[in-house]
C-alpha cells in the first residue's frame, strides 16, 4: 500500500499528494525554475510538474491539440515507437472542479541503439494537462515509468489485455491521487506579462 504525503510545489504555490518514497531531485541536481521533479528513491519512476505557456495551436485551439502538443514535446526521439493507449480523456480536479484537465496514457519503445546503461524495454507515460486560461498557462504533469529488464516481470504486463502490471498500476494510483489533491494555493505564481506592463 502506497503512503502519500502533501508536497508543497514551487515554494508552496501548488500542492499535491505524492508517494512518500519519492524525493525532490533539486536536492541533488539543478532543475529548471518552471519544473518540479520527483524521483522514486529505489526505482526509476519520475513525476514532473512543468509550468508552461498556454499552448494555442495555429488552426486548432482545442484542448486536445494542446494535450497532443505537450505529449509530442515530452517524447524524446522520433525514432522511437510510440503508442497512445488512452487519448484525451477529460479529468476532474477534485479541489478545483472548474479548471479543465485532461489525461493521456502512452508507451514509448526506444529504438535499438548501443548504450552503456540498461535501456528500457518501454516507457509508460501518464500525462495530465491542467489548463489555466486566465493565467495563460498550462501545467503539465507527467509520470514516467521506465520498464527495464530485471526491474519488472514481463508476464505481468499486457496492455492489449488491459493488464498494466505493478509499476504502471502504481503510476495510475499516483495520477489519480494527484487529480484528487492538486491545488493552486498562490495564483501569483502565474505572472501575466500583460498585467506587469
Amino acid at each position: 500500500m502506497t503512503t502519500f504525503t502533501t508536497v508543497p510545489l514551487f515554494g508552496g504555490a501548488l500542492t499535491a499528494d505524492l508517494p512518500r518514497d519519492f524525493a525532490d531531485v533539486s536536492t541533488i541536481r539543478q532543475v529548471p525554475d518552471n519544473q518540479e521533479v520527483y524521483l522514486h528513491t529505489t526505482g526509476l519512476t519520475s513525476i514532473i510538474f512543468d509550468i508552461t505557456e498556454r499552448v494555442i495551436q495555429p488552426n486548432d485551439s482545442s484542448d486536445e491539440a494542446a494535450l497532443r502538443f505537450h505529449y509530442t514535446d515530452i517524447v524524446t526521439s522520433s525514432a522511437d515507437e510510440t503508442r497512445i493507449w488512452a487519448d484525451f480523456a477529460p479529468a476532474a480536479l477534485a479541489k478545483m472542479p472548474s479548471i479543465p484537465a485532461f489525461t493521456l496514457f502512452a508507451t514509448q519503445h526506444p529504438s535499438a541503439a548501443p548504450s552503456r546503461s540498461p535501456q528500457a524495454d518501454f516507457m509508460g507515460v501518464l500525462l495530465v494537462l491542467v489548463r489555466l486560461a486566465a493565467q495563460k498557462t498550462d501545467t503539465v504533469i507527467s509520470i514516467n515509468v521506465p520498464h527495464v529488464a530485471d526491474e519488472y516481470a514481463r508476464e505481468d504486463v499486457d496492455l492489449e489485455a488491459r493488464k498494466p502490471g505493478p509499476l504502471l498500476g502504481a503510476a495510475i494510483q499516483m495520477r489519480d491521487r494527484i487529480l484528487e489533491t492538486f491545488e493552486v494555493k498562490d495564483w501569483d505564481l502565474f505572472v501575466n506579462e500583460e498585467e506587469e506592463a
